[in-house]
Parts: C-alpha cells; sequence; structure tokens
C-alpha cells in the first residue's frame, strides 16, 4: 500500500493551480497557432493575435492570462491500494478539506494573487468567501495504489454557456448541439474546445461533458484518418458544422469556433437520451499529473520556443481614441466592426456596481461619479503585484449588465461601454437611441489589456473589492466597435435573444 503525504498532496495542487493560471496547456496554444494561420475574416484574426500575444506574455510575467481566475475544480482519482496519511495528529483530511486548504493557499499567493470568484449565500447576502474557496471536488476509487489529480480553473464565462436537454433516442444529437451555438453568444470567448456528454442520467451526461474538456487537442489527427466509432464520427460532424456557422473568434464572425470538439458517451436507460455541452474559453487552465509519493508535483513550464512565431506586442492598428475628449458627434462617427485604440481615462462596474447604481437612480438619489460623457469598462481585475497599475483586466460578458441600460444611458448622460460578447435587444436599443456606443475587447486577453493601463484608482464602492469602481488611464487599449450609435452590431452571427 502507497502511502501519499497530506501536505505533499495539497502542495502539488496549490502549485497546480498557480502553473495553470499563467500557462495555456502546449496544445491548446498550437491550436490557437494553426487557427491564427488559417482565419480569413480581419476581425477574427486580430482576435486570435491578441489570445496569442496575452499567452506569450502572461506565461513571462508569471501572471494570469484572463482576470476570471477561475472556480478551482480538483479531480481525485484514488487507487484502493493507496492512503492519504501523514496529517499529524486527528482524523485523516477528506479530499474536500485538501483541496480547499490548497486552493486558499494559491489564491492568496503573494507573488502572483489570483482572483477570488466564490461567494457564499448565493440566495442572500452573496459574500465573497475571499480565497475562492471551496474548491469542486470529484472523487473516483479505481484500481491500484496510484493518485491522479487534475485540477482545473474553470472560468465563468463557459460554465454559463451549458446546455442542457433530454432528447429521444431518435433525435440527432448533432442537430441539438448545432442548434444550440447561435443562442449561447460569444460569452465563452470562441475559439476553444467543446465538450459533449451523451447518455447516462442528466448528473452523469453534465459531469461527462465537462470532464471531456481536459484532454489534449486530437481533432487533426483524427480528421486525417478518419472516424472509427460513432463517438468520433459525432465529434467530427460536429467540428465541421460549429466551424461552418461563421460565429468564429469572440464571436465577430470568422472560420474558426471551435479547436476541438469532445464526445463521452455512456450507458443510457433504453427510452433516455441525456446530452449535455460544455464549452471551455479561451482561459483554458488544467493539468493532470500522478501524485509523487515521496513529495510535491513539479510543473515544468514548455519551452518558449512554443510562442516563437507570436509577437511580443500587437501592432498599433485601429483608430485613435481620446477618452477625456469624447463627444456625442465623435462616437456617431464610429461603425460597427471598427479598430480603436482607446486612451485617456475610463471608469470600469460590473454587476455589483450597476446594481448600486441603479438603486441610487430610482431614489433620485446622487451617483458616487460622474458618468456624462464618459466610457465605463466592465472588468473586476486582479490585484497588482510589484509596478503593474492593475492586474489582469479583461472584460466581462456585457449582457449581465443589458437590464442597467436604459436608466443608466437615459439618466446619466453616459456614452460608451466596453465589455465582451454580444449585447441584447433592449441595450441595442438603448444604446441607438442614446447616440452611444458598445466597444468589445477581447476575452481571455487580460493581462494584455492590463499593460494597457497606466494607472488605477478606487473611486466608489470600495467595499466590493474588485466589483469596485475603478477610474483607469489606458493607453492604446485595443477595442472593437460592437455596436454603434446606429444600432449596427458586429456580432451578426448570433441569436441575439432579449436580455
Amino acid at each position: 500500500m502507497r502511502t501519499y503525504a497530506a501536505e505533499h498532496i495539497v502542495a502539488s495542487i496549490a502549485d497546480a493551480l498557480q502553473f495553470a493560471s499563467h500557462h495555456h496547456p502546449p496544445d491548446f496554444v498550437a491550436a490557437l497557432q494553426r487557427a491564427y494561420r488559417a482565419e480569413s475574416q480581419p476581425a477574427a484574426r486580430d482576435a486570435l493575435l491578441q489570445l496569442l500575444v496575452n499567452s506569450k506574455l502572461a506565461a513571462r510575467a508569471a501572471r494570469p492570462v484572463c482576470q476570471d481566475t477561475g472556480v478551482a475544480h480538483v479531480y481525485f482519482e484514488l487507487g484502493m491500494d493507496a492512503r492519504i496519511g501523514g496529517a499529524g495528529r486527528g482524523a485523516t483530511p477528506t479530499p474536500q478539506a485538501l483541496a480547499d486548504r490548497a486552493v486558499a493557499r494559491a489564491y492568496t499567493d503573494r507573488a502572483n494573487p489570483l482572483r477570488a470568484s466564490m461567494v457564499r449565500d448565493p440566495l442572500g447576502r452573496r459574500v465573497n468567501t475571499r480565497d475562492n474557496t471551496p474548491a469542486i471536488v470529484h472523487t473516483e476509487l479505481v484500481e491500484g495504489d496510484g493518485l491522479r489529480i487534475t485540477v482545473v480553473a474553470k472560468g465563468g464565462g463557459g460554465d454559463a454557456k451549458t446546455r442542457y436537454a433530454m432528447l429521444t433516442p431518435s433525435d440527432s444529437v448533432a442537430d441539438w448541439v448545432t442548434a444550440q451555438l447561435p443562442g449561447m453568444g460569444a460569452g465563452w470567448c470562441p475559439p476553444a474546445v467543446l465538450g459533449v456528454g451523451v447518455g447516462g442520467t442528466p448528473e452523469q451526461a453534465m459531469l461527462a461533458a465537462k470532464r471531456a474538456l481536459f484532454a489534449p487537442i486530437d481533432i487533426d489527427p483524427l480528421r486525417a484518418r478518419g472516424p472509427r466509432d460513432a463517438q468520433e464520427r459525432l465529434r467530427l460532424e460536429l467540428y465541421e458544422r460549429i466551424n461552418a456557422t461563421g460565429i468564429g473568434a469572440q464571436g465577430l464572425g470568422g472560420d474558426t469556433t471551435v479547436l476541438d470538439v469532445k464526445v463521452a458517451a455512456l450507458p443510457s436507460h433504453a427510452a433516455l437520451l441525456p446530452v449535455a455541452m460544455v464549452p471551455n474559453c479561451a482561459a483554458t487552465r488544467y493539468v493532470s499529473f500522478e501524485q509523487p509519493e515521496n513529495g510535491p508535483a513539479l510543473f515544468t513550464p514548455p519551452d518558449a520556443s512554443l510562442w516563437d512565431d507570436v509577437p511580443d506586442a500587437l501592432p498599433p492598428t485601429g483608430t485613435p481614441v481620446d477618452l477625456d475628449a469624447l463627444t456625442p458627434r465623435q462616437v456617431a462617427g464610429w461603425r460597427a466592426g471598427q479598430q480603436l485604440l482607446l486612451s485617456g481615462r475610463l471608469l470600469t462596474a460590473r454587476d455589483a456596481a450597476h446594481k448600486r447604481l441603479a438603486d441610487l437612480l430610482r431614489q433620485s438619489a446622487p451617483l458616487p461619479v460622474e458618468l456624462r460623457g464618459r466610457a465605463l469598462y466592465y472588468v473586476g481585475p486582479v490585484d497588482a503585484v510589484g509596478d503593474e497599475a492593475v492586474g489582469p483586466a479583461g472584460p466581462t460578458t456585457a449582457t449581465r449588465m443589458d437590464k442597467f441600460m436604459p436608466a443608466l444611458l437615459e439618466r446619466t448622460g453616459l456614452l460608451v461601454t466596453i465589455g465582451k460578447a454580444e449585447r441584447g435587444p433592449q441595450a441595442i436599443e438603448a444604446i441607438r437611441r442614446a447616440g452611444a456606443a458598445y466597444l468589445s475587447a477581447v476575452g481571455g486577453a487580460a493581462y494584455l489589456v492590463a499593460r494597457a493601463v497606466r494607472s488605477a484608482r478606487v473611486v466608489a464602492f470600495a467595499d466590493l473589492g474588485m466589483e469596485a469602481i475603478y477610474e483607469f488611464e489606458v493607453r492604446d487599449m485595443p477595442v472593437t466597435v460592437a455596436v454603434d450609435a446606429q444600432g449596427g452590431c458586429a456580432h451578426r452571427r448570433i441569436a441575439i435573444r432579449p436580455g
């Protein structure tokens, strides 16, 4: 019987979370590069380049690739002839306890603090746990005396787009999956990998779809040799059909919407066909390892040559915009799909801050910040370290703020909003009526965006932590006009549904 020390397991998981925060899996980087070389649409090609530059710079600086540093998932495969020990006096800690200790350690690391997103009391006060605990833990007992662990930092944007249906055996899984994609929008930051779980029970299908994501990208060899079974045939059909939708990188239209499709099939009731789909996102972060018996696991960065064809900075393409001299007339001249480079001061706000602003407007109370003529960026940044003005600060999904748009635009004179993915009809109409604009930044390129931030200070709602209102001063922050003052939309291939 092999014994694995509890402290070694905790150290391994914590180190894996830190490593994954700033290192994409090499196969994912290679797949992004292939997609970039093959991309024919300029907006999607630019988005792919931003993701690649961000990946290179984040790995070099050992800073998170995305400001959403994920919900920590830990999958244990524990051998029946193995035991966990070395915890001192008292009961042997459970896998949940080990994972929680590791997550707290990793997310509060002073050298590379990770943004805590987990809240307790989801139906009540929704208080942030401050260390991203608890972890999401799945433990499977297997034959042997080994301990295999998969550690995942799963972004909220991908999980938010999860879909499930109970089909009948005569229904087409491929038809159902393909029909879901346009309605999922771009909040999952394509291109990435899509996991599909088929069969089992509802909860088994969902878990299988998610776990399928954490396997190497191998669609090109499969396409070259052809399918050997029904699962592989479904993978190929979905890959071709989804990429033919033209949704593309960040939903801006393009040739690659998914980098791979993974399918997991399970035995099921004869009358039922549960189907679940879970996307990963452009901030794909996971590590699988065999736990050593004599110490923590070690994680070796990929060779820097992985990014040899990736530049160290973006080319300065786009129309320069001075945010400190922004006028309605200037905004009215922008057109959907146009690339801009923003410089000057902008404010930040996301879910919690928007609710407070809306409450103050309903009460006819003064706002803590002046919004007239300003730009508002939907972001919850990572804490800064060293000489950083701010930590990784990529955009969050804009549709969550849609319901606040009519009042904010009409009553405050707010002129520009910035986020990721599409807007719904309510927000688009409010933007058109106000002669405002919505700009899209690349989701999953958070470290790259943060390098454009020259200074940052909290100006309101400091108690909200990462959801406080900041004022950023930026220089040449790259964005795309996603909704212009006439209501034109860059996300035309997405089924924009009411917010």
